[in-house]
Protein backbone atom coordinates (compact mmCIF):
# COMPACT_ATOMS: atom_id res chain seq x y z
CA UNK A 1 0.00 0.00 0.00
CA UNK A 2 2.69 2.33 0.80
CA UNK A 3 4.39 2.15 -2.73
CA UNK A 4 0.78 2.78 -4.33
CA UNK A 5 0.42 5.65 -2.22
CA UNK A 6 4.34 7.17 -3.55
CA UNK A 7 3.67 6.53 -7.09
CA UNK A 8 -0.18 7.77 -6.99
CA UNK A 9 1.02 10.98 -5.20
CA UNK A 10 3.92 11.25 -7.67
CA UNK A 11 1.99 10.72 -10.30
CA UNK A 12 -0.16 13.72 -9.79
CA UNK A 13 2.46 15.95 -9.70
CA UNK A 14 2.24 15.94 -5.69
CA UNK A 15 5.48 16.95 -3.72
CA UNK A 16 6.35 13.51 -1.88
CA UNK A 17 7.99 12.66 1.31
CA UNK A 18 8.54 8.80 2.40
CA UNK A 19 9.62 7.78 5.90
CA UNK A 20 11.00 4.92 5.88
CA UNK A 21 14.11 2.67 7.66
CA UNK A 22 15.33 2.45 4.24
CA UNK A 23 15.21 -1.14 3.82
CA UNK A 24 13.00 -0.39 0.96
CA UNK A 25 14.11 1.47 -2.30
CA UNK A 26 11.74 4.61 -2.51
CA UNK A 27 10.22 5.31 -6.00
CA UNK A 28 11.32 7.81 -7.98
CA UNK A 29 10.31 11.42 -7.37
CA UNK A 30 9.67 11.06 -3.92
CA UNK A 31 12.20 12.91 -1.28
CA UNK A 32 13.59 10.44 1.24
CA UNK A 33 13.32 10.52 5.60
CA UNK A 34 15.49 8.37 7.05
CA UNK A 35 14.00 6.68 10.38
CA UNK A 36 13.14 4.20 13.03
CA UNK A 37 9.72 4.91 14.24
CA UNK A 38 10.34 2.00 17.24
CA UNK A 39 13.16 3.38 18.18
CA UNK A 40 14.40 5.83 20.52
CA UNK A 41 14.29 9.92 18.98
CA UNK A 42 13.67 7.49 15.80
CA UNK A 43 11.06 10.29 14.75
CA UNK A 44 13.66 13.00 14.53
CA UNK A 45 13.73 13.39 10.81
CA UNK A 46 9.62 14.61 10.92
CA UNK A 47 10.40 17.16 13.72
CA UNK A 48 10.26 20.15 11.11
CA UNK A 49 8.38 20.43 7.91
CA UNK A 50 4.24 20.58 6.89
CA UNK A 51 2.23 18.33 5.14
CA UNK A 52 -1.24 18.73 3.68
CA UNK A 53 -1.69 14.92 4.12
CA UNK A 54 -0.04 12.16 5.91
CA UNK A 55 -0.64 8.38 5.12
CA UNK A 56 0.17 6.09 7.99
CA UNK A 57 0.42 2.15 6.92
CA UNK A 58 1.68 0.95 10.28
CA UNK A 59 0.44 -2.77 11.75
CA UNK A 60 1.82 -3.05 14.27
CA UNK A 61 2.36 -1.81 17.94
CA UNK A 62 -0.41 0.97 18.36
CA UNK A 63 2.05 3.38 20.13
CA UNK A 64 3.98 3.88 16.85
CA UNK A 65 1.11 6.12 15.14
CA UNK A 66 0.66 7.39 18.55
CA UNK A 67 3.63 9.10 18.53
CA UNK A 68 3.98 9.91 14.68
CA UNK A 69 0.46 11.76 14.88
CA UNK A 70 1.02 13.81 17.69
CA UNK A 71 4.21 15.13 16.63
CA UNK A 72 2.46 15.61 13.48
CA UNK A 73 -0.93 16.76 14.57
CA UNK A 74 -0.08 20.74 14.38
CA UNK A 75 1.98 20.64 11.02
CA UNK A 76 -0.31 18.57 9.12
CA UNK A 77 -3.53 18.81 7.63
CA UNK A 78 -5.14 14.96 7.50
CA UNK A 79 -4.19 11.88 8.89
CA UNK A 80 -4.82 9.07 7.14
CA UNK A 81 -4.61 5.48 8.55
CA UNK A 82 -4.59 2.60 6.65
CA UNK A 83 -6.80 -0.11 9.08
CA UNK A 84 -8.51 -2.84 8.28
CA UNK A 85 -12.11 -4.15 8.40
CA UNK A 86 -10.87 -7.17 11.01
CA UNK A 87 -10.96 -4.33 14.11
CA UNK A 88 -15.07 -5.24 13.73
CA UNK A 89 -16.19 -7.31 16.64
CA UNK A 90 -16.92 -10.83 14.65
CA UNK A 91 -19.06 -12.25 13.52
CA UNK A 92 -20.58 -9.21 12.18
CA UNK A 93 -24.57 -8.97 11.11
CA UNK A 94 -24.80 -8.92 7.51
CA UNK A 95 -25.37 -5.22 6.34
CA UNK A 96 -23.41 -3.71 9.53
CA UNK A 97 -21.88 -0.16 8.51
CA UNK A 98 -19.12 1.64 9.89
CA UNK A 99 -21.24 2.00 13.29
CA UNK A 100 -20.62 -1.61 14.27
CA UNK A 101 -18.43 -2.66 17.48
CA UNK A 102 -15.11 -3.06 17.13
CA UNK A 103 -12.40 -5.04 19.35
CA UNK A 104 -11.00 -3.04 22.23
CA UNK A 105 -7.54 -1.67 21.39
CA UNK A 106 -5.09 1.01 22.94
CA UNK A 107 -3.09 3.51 21.28
CA UNK A 108 -0.77 3.41 23.69
CA UNK A 109 0.10 -0.69 23.58
CA UNK A 110 3.71 -0.25 22.65
CA UNK A 111 4.90 -4.35 22.42
CA UNK A 112 6.84 -4.02 19.21
CA UNK A 113 7.75 -7.94 19.76
CA UNK A 114 5.21 -10.30 18.98
CA UNK A 115 3.73 -7.91 16.00
CA UNK A 116 0.95 -10.31 14.51
CA UNK A 117 -0.21 -11.81 17.43
CA UNK A 118 -3.63 -9.78 17.39
CA UNK A 119 -3.89 -8.07 13.90
CA UNK A 120 -7.32 -6.44 15.07
CA UNK A 121 -6.26 -5.24 18.11
CA UNK A 122 -3.19 -3.81 17.29
CA UNK A 123 -5.32 -2.04 14.13
CA UNK A 124 -8.14 -0.71 16.64
CA UNK A 125 -5.12 0.94 18.42
CA UNK A 126 -4.06 3.09 15.75
CA UNK A 127 -7.60 4.03 14.81
CA UNK A 128 -7.72 5.20 18.43
CA UNK A 129 -3.93 6.74 18.32
CA UNK A 130 -4.85 8.85 15.21
CA UNK A 131 -8.61 9.96 16.28
CA UNK A 132 -6.90 11.56 19.54
CA UNK A 133 -4.32 13.36 17.77
CA UNK A 134 -6.01 14.60 14.89
CA UNK A 135 -9.76 14.52 15.72
CA UNK A 136 -11.86 14.93 12.54
CA UNK A 137 -8.71 15.42 10.56
CA UNK A 138 -8.05 11.05 11.03
CA UNK A 139 -9.69 9.50 7.71
CA UNK A 140 -9.84 5.64 8.83
CA UNK A 141 -9.57 3.17 5.64
CA UNK A 142 -10.83 0.38 6.75
CA UNK A 143 -9.54 -1.78 3.79
CA UNK A 144 -10.73 -5.07 2.93
CA UNK A 145 -9.07 -8.00 0.64
CA UNK A 146 -6.15 -5.72 -0.75
CA UNK A 147 -4.90 -7.03 -4.07
CA UNK A 148 -2.88 -6.04 -7.02
CA UNK A 149 0.86 -5.16 -8.35
CA UNK A 150 3.54 -5.35 -5.42
CA UNK A 151 1.90 -7.88 -3.38
CA UNK A 152 4.04 -9.28 -1.05
CA UNK A 153 1.23 -11.48 0.97
CA UNK A 154 1.20 -13.69 -1.88
CA UNK A 155 -2.55 -14.44 -3.04
CA UNK A 156 -3.29 -13.01 -6.14
CA UNK A 157 0.30 -14.29 -7.05
CA UNK A 158 0.00 -17.44 -6.22
CA UNK A 159 -3.10 -18.28 -8.16
CA UNK A 160 -1.14 -16.92 -10.95
CA UNK A 161 2.02 -19.34 -10.37
CA UNK A 162 -0.22 -22.04 -9.75
CA UNK A 163 -2.72 -21.27 -13.21
CA UNK A 164 0.77 -20.23 -15.16
CA UNK A 165 1.93 -24.13 -14.73
CA UNK A 166 -0.98 -25.21 -16.84
CA UNK A 167 -3.45 -28.43 -16.75
CA UNK A 168 -6.20 -29.25 -14.56
CA UNK A 169 -6.38 -26.59 -11.58
CA UNK A 170 -8.59 -27.19 -8.11
CA UNK A 171 -11.06 -24.42 -8.53
CA UNK A 172 -13.06 -23.88 -5.23
CA UNK A 173 -16.60 -23.26 -5.81
CA UNK A 174 -19.23 -22.20 -5.84
CA UNK A 175 -18.00 -20.91 -9.07
CA UNK A 176 -19.99 -17.96 -9.03
CA UNK A 177 -19.49 -17.06 -5.06
CA UNK A 178 -19.46 -13.42 -4.77
CA UNK A 179 -16.26 -11.36 -4.00
CA UNK A 180 -14.98 -7.85 -2.24
CA UNK A 181 -11.46 -6.97 -2.57
CA UNK A 182 -9.84 -3.43 -3.75
CA UNK A 183 -7.01 -3.21 -6.04
CA UNK A 184 -4.26 -1.50 -4.39
CA UNK A 185 -3.99 1.52 -6.81
CA UNK A 186 -7.72 2.37 -6.23
CA UNK A 187 -7.56 2.07 -2.41
CA UNK A 188 -4.14 4.76 -2.70
CA UNK A 189 -6.19 7.30 -5.34
CA UNK A 190 -9.50 7.09 -2.82
CA UNK A 191 -7.54 7.77 0.21
CA UNK A 192 -5.48 10.19 -1.24
CA UNK A 193 -8.82 12.03 -2.68
CA UNK A 194 -9.95 11.75 0.41
CA UNK A 195 -7.41 13.04 2.60
CA UNK A 196 -6.95 15.71 -0.06
CA UNK A 197 -10.57 17.36 1.06
CA UNK A 198 -9.76 16.44 5.09
CA UNK A 199 -12.57 13.96 4.95
CA UNK A 200 -12.62 12.34 8.24
CA UNK A 201 -14.19 9.34 10.07
CA UNK A 202 -14.35 5.72 9.27
CA UNK A 203 -14.73 3.90 5.74
CA UNK A 204 -15.24 0.40 4.72
CA UNK A 205 -13.05 0.80 1.62
CA UNK A 206 -13.60 -2.26 -0.19
CA UNK A 207 -15.48 -3.06 -3.78
CA UNK A 208 -19.49 -3.26 -3.76
CA UNK A 209 -20.64 -7.10 -3.36
CA UNK A 210 -20.27 -9.20 -6.10
CA UNK A 211 -18.05 -6.85 -7.82
CA UNK A 212 -16.74 -10.33 -8.79
CA UNK A 213 -16.79 -13.71 -8.61
CA UNK A 214 -14.45 -16.83 -7.90
CA UNK A 215 -15.02 -17.82 -11.76
CA UNK A 216 -14.39 -14.28 -13.02
CA UNK A 217 -11.28 -14.12 -10.65
CA UNK A 218 -9.92 -17.48 -11.70
CA UNK A 219 -10.41 -16.98 -15.48
CA UNK A 220 -8.79 -13.72 -15.48
CA UNK A 221 -5.82 -15.12 -14.36
CA UNK A 222 -6.06 -17.84 -17.42
CA UNK A 223 -6.31 -15.50 -20.02
CA UNK A 224 -3.48 -13.23 -18.28
CA UNK A 225 -0.83 -16.04 -18.29
CA UNK A 226 -2.24 -17.61 -21.51
CA UNK A 227 -1.67 -21.01 -20.30
CA UNK A 228 -3.48 -24.61 -20.98
CA UNK A 229 -4.79 -24.69 -17.35
CA UNK A 230 -8.32 -26.13 -16.91
CA UNK A 231 -10.19 -25.04 -13.95
CA UNK A 232 -12.07 -28.02 -12.35
CA UNK A 233 -14.59 -26.98 -9.93
CA UNK A 234 -15.24 -28.15 -6.53
CA UNK A 235 -17.87 -28.27 -4.42
CA UNK A 236 -16.38 -26.88 -0.85
CA UNK A 237 -16.85 -29.84 1.31
CA UNK A 238 -14.92 -32.46 -0.26
CA UNK A 239 -11.94 -29.63 -0.37
CA UNK A 240 -13.11 -28.83 3.52
CA UNK A 241 -12.96 -32.75 4.29
CA UNK A 242 -9.20 -32.96 3.24
CA UNK A 243 -7.97 -30.33 5.69
CA UNK A 244 -7.52 -27.58 3.39
CA UNK A 245 -7.19 -24.43 4.96
CA UNK A 246 -10.08 -21.33 3.12
CA UNK A 247 -7.83 -18.42 2.68
CA UNK A 248 -4.66 -19.66 3.23
CA UNK A 249 -4.10 -23.03 1.52
CA UNK A 250 -6.33 -21.67 -1.04
CA UNK A 251 -6.29 -17.26 -0.87
CA UNK A 252 -8.91 -15.32 -1.27
CA UNK A 253 -11.74 -18.38 -1.23
CA UNK A 254 -13.69 -18.66 1.31
CA UNK A 255 -16.68 -21.15 1.51
CA UNK A 256 -20.39 -19.61 2.21
CA UNK A 257 -20.94 -18.83 6.04
CA UNK A 258 -19.99 -16.43 8.83
CA UNK A 259 -16.38 -15.97 7.39
CA UNK A 260 -17.53 -14.79 3.94
CA UNK A 261 -20.58 -13.09 4.98
CA UNK A 262 -18.00 -10.81 7.06
CA UNK A 263 -15.02 -10.84 4.31
CA UNK A 264 -17.69 -10.70 1.23
CA UNK A 265 -20.75 -9.27 1.96
CA UNK A 266 -19.42 -5.57 3.28
CA UNK A 267 -22.16 -2.67 3.69
CA UNK A 268 -19.75 0.07 1.54
CA UNK A 269 -22.61 2.58 0.99
CA UNK A 270 -20.33 5.59 2.51
CA UNK A 271 -17.48 5.08 0.68
CA UNK A 272 -19.04 4.51 -2.95
CA UNK A 273 -21.17 7.95 -1.54
CA UNK A 274 -17.48 9.61 -1.25
CA UNK A 275 -16.23 8.53 -4.26
CA UNK A 276 -14.86 5.50 -4.50
CA UNK A 277 -14.14 3.80 -8.40
CA UNK A 278 -12.97 0.46 -8.78
CA UNK A 279 -11.10 -0.82 -11.69
CA UNK A 280 -12.31 -4.64 -13.30
CA UNK A 281 -10.78 -7.62 -11.90
CA UNK A 282 -9.13 -8.38 -15.04
CA UNK A 283 -7.62 -5.00 -15.31
CA UNK A 284 -6.18 -5.98 -11.59
CA UNK A 285 -5.31 -9.14 -12.66
CA UNK A 286 -3.40 -8.61 -15.93
CA UNK A 287 -1.21 -5.47 -14.03
CA UNK A 288 -0.38 -8.37 -11.17
CA UNK A 289 0.82 -10.47 -13.82
CA UNK A 290 2.72 -8.51 -15.59
CA UNK A 291 4.64 -7.13 -12.35
CA UNK A 292 5.10 -10.54 -11.53
CA UNK A 293 7.43 -11.36 -14.68
CA UNK A 294 8.93 -8.49 -14.73
CA UNK A 295 10.95 -9.74 -11.56
CA UNK A 296 10.72 -13.22 -12.50
CA UNK A 297 7.83 -14.54 -11.05
CA UNK A 298 8.78 -14.55 -7.32
CA UNK A 299 6.58 -12.23 -5.39
CA UNK A 300 8.53 -10.88 -1.92
CA UNK A 301 7.01 -12.33 1.47
CA UNK A 302 6.49 -10.08 4.05
CA UNK A 303 8.15 -12.02 7.03
CA UNK A 304 5.69 -11.68 9.48
CA UNK A 305 2.96 -13.95 7.32
CA UNK A 306 2.77 -17.23 6.32
CA UNK A 307 3.03 -18.13 3.23
CA UNK A 308 -0.16 -19.32 1.12
CA UNK A 309 -1.02 -21.37 -1.40
CA UNK A 310 -2.21 -25.67 -1.57
CA UNK A 311 0.05 -28.52 -1.59
CA UNK A 312 0.54 -29.85 -4.64
CA UNK A 313 -0.03 -33.58 -3.53
CA UNK A 314 -3.36 -32.42 -1.60
CA UNK A 315 -4.09 -30.46 -5.13
CA UNK A 316 -3.71 -34.12 -7.07
CA UNK A 317 -5.48 -36.43 -4.51
CA UNK A 318 -8.94 -33.35 -4.55
CA UNK A 319 -8.54 -33.38 -8.77
CA UNK A 320 -8.05 -37.40 -8.44
CA UNK A 321 -11.16 -37.53 -5.88
CA UNK A 322 -13.34 -35.35 -8.52
CA UNK A 323 -12.66 -36.80 -11.61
Amino acid sequence: MGRAVVEEGVARGWKVSVFNRGTHEAPEGAAVLRGDRTAPDGLAELRNGEWDVVVDTWSWAPAAVRDAAELLSGRAGSYAYISSRSVYEYPVAVGADESAPLVEGSPDDADYHDRASDYARVKAGGELAAVRAFGDRALLARAGLILGPYENIGRLPWWLNRIAQGGPVLAPGPAELKLQLIDVRDLAAWTLDAAARQVGGAFNVTSPVGHTTMRELLEACVRATGSDARLRWADPDPILAAGVQPWQDLPVWVPPGDLYEFLHRTNVDKVIGEGLRCRPVEETVADTWAWLRSIGGEAPQRPDRPAVGLDPEVERSLLSGAA
